[in-house]
């Protein structure tokens, strides 16, 4: 049985082009023609799953050593004058064993793919067990005499850090404040560090903080007093929810 052409079956596996009804028969009677195709679609398959993925690491330098020794496995195609008898004999056997031209090459594009997304997948996993989970959040509104679009979120995290992001907060000739406030009783704070002109800051919460009682988180205006007590200018405030 005459194979389908290499080159279309790799079209056929990537959705490039559309089988014809011959070529489905064909399929459907050549094991070895669709042993091929059925391998091509797997490694196209990966391929299709990784199209959105960026800045996959590198694989190892073991997987390209595989592939060159596998295309080197792979036997050339040769010419020669056969003869009548032997041709027959040949193709007595090609009946009854599908031909294998594509299986080193297949295994070795395919141990690429598995390769690069494995370790993709085991860098995402090392990344979730690494990233603290939120444990609460709350978003920040401004206080009366603070201008409407300033604002920002904070999450705290599993590990013990307080990670807050701001916008538009006023000028100041002191430095901003985060503070952990018990709103029943708001005399009682707790201060947790200064914000920085970046966007987003982390900040330590103080072991053994009850963060159930103080659940009002709060941003000041400080001035450089040398005060370490609040200054009673609060710009954003928000209640810590689970």
């Amino acid at each position: 049985m005459q194979h389908l052409d290499p080159d279309r079956l790799v079209l056929l596996a990537l959705s490039e082009e559309s089988e014809d009804l011959d070529e489905a028969d064909h399929l459907t009677r050549c094991a070895g023609c669709r042993h091929d195709f059925a391998a091509l679609r797997e490694v196209a398959d990966i391929g299709a799953q990784c199209q959105e993925l960026r800045d996959l690491p590198a694989p190892p330098e073991s997987v390209w050593e595989a592939i060159a020794a596998d295309v080197r496995r792979t036997p050339a195609v040769e010419v020669t004058a056969t003869p009548v008898t032997d041709l027959a004999e040949r193709r007595g056997r090609a009946h009854r064993r599908p031909a294998r031209r594509w299986t080193p090459l297949i295994a070795a594009a395919a141990a690429a793919v598995l390769a690069v997304g494995g370790t993709l997948a085991v860098g995402q996993l090392i990344d979730r067990r690494t990233t603290p989970a939120v444990t609460a959040r709350a978003t920040l509104e401004p206080l009366p005499t603070v201008p409407v679009d300033a604002g920002g979120r904070v999450r705290v995290l599993d590990d013990g850090d307080l990670e807050i992001d701001v916008r538009n907060l006023p000028l100041t000739t002191g430095f901003h404040e985060v503070w952990l406030i018990d709103p029943d009783d708001t005399t009682k704070m707790v201060a947790i560090g200064n914000l920085t002109g970046d966007k987003q800051v982390v900040l330590p919460v103080p072991p053994g903080t009850d963060l159930n009682r103080y659940r009002l988180v709060d941003v000041s205006d400080e001035p450089h007093d040398g005060d370490a007590t609040h200054s009673g200018v609060s710009l954003l405030r928000g209640t810590l929810t689970s």
